[in-house]
Formats: structure tokens, sequence, C-alpha cells
């Protein structure tokens, strides 16, 4: 078990190997696609974002927020990160080192624009709630016209997780290796066949 913290040290990223069980203390942005969709165009504008993206955490997740005299998390489970690799290779090609947090893995593309300058790490979906209680405090929230789910909230987390890491910054992904256990599962089972 290993904690890292945001913003991250590119040294202690590139230390991380698929596999290990990380805790994350520190700060967290969340994105889901349409916050990553402005980014993106933030980024191709040319325009300064609202917030530092390098060396910081992504946690794909639209939370579930309530307001009592400040803002307070309800349930912060993650979404599936699939759904923004388009989206994440591009912007990886703008920054020096990054976190991801969120559930499913992603794409080949993204281990490779990973290789080098950051890291994967698998939350549990279902574990909301769980996710909730790491929450030390709401920093911020930027872009609230994309709705809560979508806008980008800026968390303080304590030993956030835990969390495992899916993808390395070494081209290492659990996911890759566990679809290709299955697929030669599959070919030994259909040749007895």
């Amino acid at each position: 078990m290993k904690e890292i913290s945001s913003p991250l040290n590119k040294d202690d990223v590139l230390k991380l190997k698929a596999g290990d069980i990380v805790y994350v203390t520190g700060e967290i942005l969340t994105a889901r696609d349409k916050a990553h969709i402005r980014i993106l165009e933030f980024l191709q504008e040319g325009k300064e974002l609202p917030f530092e993206l390098n060396c910081r955490i992504i946690y794909h997740c639209g939370p579930l927020m309530k307001k009592e005299g400040e803002w307070v998390a309800v349930s912060a489970g993650p979404t599936t990160s699939a759904r923004m690799n388009a989206s994440t290779k591009k912007i990886l090609e703008k920054i020096d080192c990054i976190g991801i947090i969120g559930k499913g893995g992603m794409d080949e593309e993204v281990v490779r624009a990973l290789n080098g300058k950051g890291i994967y790490l698998a939350y549990t979906g279902g574990a909301g709630a769980l996710a909730a209680k790491a929450i030390k405090r709401v920093r911020g929230v930027h872009w609230e016209d994309l709705g809560m789910a979508e806008a980008v909230w800026v968390l303080e987390v304590e030993k956030f997780g835990p969390c495992i890491v899916g993808i390395d910054a070494h081209g290492n992904s659990l996911y890759s290796e566990i679809s290709k256990r299955v697929e030669e599962n599959f070919k030994n089972i259909i040749s007895k066949i």
C-alpha cells in the first residue's frame, strides 16, 4: 500500500507500478464528458483554464453535492472512464504529469499517452458514499453552467481509496493483461470443443 499526494510529484508517479494499491491525499478535480470537451476547447483556443491540470489528478466523477453553508459531497463514486478516451488523449498532449481516477480503464491510445507522464487509478464503482467520506472539503467549483454532475469540483481528499494502479506510466495496463488472459482462456476452451 502506498500514499501519494496531489499536486503530484512526477518522480512518485514514475515509481508506481500496475497493481499497486494507492491512497490519495490532496487536491483532485472531478471532470466528466462535458468538462473534458470544455477543457479541450480552452486548450485549443489558447485560453487559460480556471484550474491547474499539470501534476493534478482528474477524477471521472459526477458527484452529488448539497449546500450546508458550504458545499458537501453526499456521494462521489466514479463514472466509466472509457467515455473520455478521445478527449483524454488530446489533453495528455498538453501536460507533463497527471493522475486519473475512474472505473473500467481506458483504451490503448490513452495507455500510450500516459507513458512517461501519468497513471490511471481504478476506484470501485458503487462506492460513492465511501468516496464522499474521504472528501474533507470542497475547495471550489468551476463551470456550474454544465450542471452539478458535469461541473469541475475541486476537492480536498484525505486517504482517498483504496485505488489500484490500473495503468502505470510505463505502458503497463491491468485491463490489457486481463483481456489477453480472457482471450487465451477462450481460445483454449474453443480448441477443446
